[in-house]
């Protein structure tokens, strides 16, 4: 979980994030590293264990909601719940770093 996969779903979370940064920069990469270190601590400190859970298989393995749901014998609506906590509880620490 301290690596974040952007060959897969995190990476089209990290580009959600910081879209606005890409429309008014060019050249955002010091901008991008920055959100990516904040992303990794805001994971670990911000999250619960739950959470950080279903995020990694979600965006770090690519699973789907259904196959979370099966894996962790959870309904669909569970998993679809806890990752949009999830990403509010991420938004809402790194809202000020973008």
């Amino acid at each position: 979980m301290n690596q974040i996969s952007l060959d897969a779903k995190g990476g089209q979370f990290l580009a959600d994030l910081a879209n606005w940064q890409r429309e008014s920069a060019p050249d955002n990469s010091a901008d991008l590293e920055r959100l990516r270190r904040n992303l990794r601590f805001a994971r670990q400190q911000v999250l619960t264990k739950r959470q950080q859970q279903m995020l990694e298989l979600y965006y770090d393995q690519g699973l789907t909601m259904g196959q979370i749901a099966a894996k962790l014998h959870l309904n669909r609506s569970t998993v679809c719940r806890t990752l949009q906590r999830a990403r509010e509880r991420l938004y809402a620490c790194l809202r000020y770093t973008l």
